[in-house]
């Protein structure tokens, strides 16, 4: 028993670990253009660490949400096509083919107008990826970035700013 109680009394004499050091990088491509920490700083999660220029990101979602507005109109215009075609069908006015190819444009319509969703929703995703933010309260280790500074995360993305925790 003796022996149990030294051998627990040393496991809460251990030092504690060395501080983890996290190395952040942005996921997209770009140049720096604000840093906004020095190293030993203390930051909180949330906050700006560094931005990258986001000029063509958000030219990217502007052309998205262009994308959008003009699909959801023809998917719109589909859909009354498809409504036409189904009562002129349904009174025997119209052939199946005719509503058969009613039905084809209306899903190719809408599945565009999906498409360009999803456009929008990774070009909104990659504008908010050229801030890169503390993702839990820390000290930053190490600042390797500076302005000007290209960033091209493709290969081997490299760090830019290092947190300890």
């Amino acid at each position: 028993m003796r022996a149990m109680i030294g051998m627990l009394s040393l496991l809460f004499i251990v030092p504690l670990a060395a501080a983890v050091e996290v190395p952040l990088t942005t996921p997209v491509s770009g140049v720096v253009k604000t840093v906004l920490v020095t190293a030993g700083q203390s930051v909180k999660k949330g906050q700006l660490l560094l931005s990258l220029d986001d000029t063509i990101y958000q030219a990217r979602v502007i052309e998205a949400e262009a994308g959008v507005s003009r699909l959801q109109a023809e998917a719109g215009e589909a859909n009354k096509d498809l409504k036409r075609a189904q009562e002129l069908y349904d009174r025997a006015v119209s052939s199946t083919t005719e509503y058969d190819q009613a039905k084809l444009r209306h899903a190719r319509a809408d599945g565009l107008y999906q498409e360009a969703r999803a456009r929008l929703t990774i070009a909104k995703k990659n504008l908010e990826y050229t801030s890169l933010r503390a993702p839990f309260n820390a000290t930053v280790s190490k600042r390797l970035a500076e302005p000007g500074m290209v960033v091209s995360p493709e290969l081997q993305p490299q760090a830019l700013i290092v947190l300890s925790k």
